[in-house]
């Protein structure tokens, strides 16, 4: 395994996997946001880091949204929707890869459609996204800016039923669809990139075990629980990585 901490060498190990790749499939995580200026949970400014009523963990779990609606909302408004942000040259760059060819799909745990916005077409949003909001009785479909000037708890236009966004709470299970999805893209593809992500948010780390390729690339600030199985390990900031 080659551990790189050079950009420029990173950018090599890069261009050299997309070069011999048929079928190339990256699986990203909130490292591929903070590089657009989205912060992410458990770095040392994270979420995870800072001082709420209630931690964050709790307030974006299933039965605190049940409860505590209104609270879950100015949260929510607050710190996981972030229409400013836009996409980085990673994101840039993966887009420009699916045009060519190598790249088949995107898989990502971020919920803030940057990979959409900068050109992709085939990403499976495994944790959803801040951009669907559905009423919960008729199953209209809300936007983000919508949600966003509103106040309080949103209630739908048509049926006056109340709105949830389309991201996968804590206590709550997965699109099984689409993590079928993003499994099949993992097992058939013969290279995977994972960025941005520590590997450490189940089930969807479990995705790499199913990876037998020829080349598993790491792109990450920090160890991840598969260094050890990949190829290489480039420990750079992926937006620069991918400067190439």
């Amino acid at each position: 395994m080659e551990r790189v901490t050079d950009v420029d060498r990173a950018r090599e190990v890069l261009r050299e996997a997309v070069g011999q790749s048929d079928d190339l499939v990256f699986f990203g995580g909130a490292g591929v946001s903070t590089a657009s200026g989205i912060p992410d949970f458990r770095s040392e400014d994270g979420l995870y880091r800072q001082q709420f009523a209630y931690p964050p963990e709790t307030m974006l779990s299933h039965s605190f949204y049940e409860a505590h609606p209104a609270e879950f909302f100015d949260f929510y408004r607050k710190k996981m929707v972030a229409l400013g942000a836009r996409p980085n040259r990673a994101h840039y760059k993966l887009a420009e890869l699916e045009e060519s060819g190598p790249l088949t799909a995107v898989l990502t745990q971020n919920i803030d459609g940057l990979h959409q916005m900068a050109g992709s077409r085939n990403v499976l949003e495994l944790h959803g996204s801040v951009h669907r909001n559905v009423c919960q009785h008729c199953g209209h479909v809300y936007p983000a800016e919508w949600v966003m000037a509103t106040e309080g708890v949103p209630v739908c236009e048509e049926c006056g039923g109340p709105v949830k966004p389309d991201v996968v709470l804590y206590e709550e299970p997965l699109d099984q669809r689409v993590l079928d999805a993003a499994a099949d893209a993992v097992a058939r593809c013969d290279t995977l990139v994972v960025g941005g992500t520590s590997l450490v948010v189940w089930p969807v780390a479990g995705l790499v075990d199913l990876f037998s390729g020829r080349r598993l690339v790491i792109v990450n600030k920090g160890a991840t629980a598969m260094d050890g199985r990949a190829d290489a390990v480039l420990d750079v900031d992926i937006a620069q990585a991918f400067d190439f």
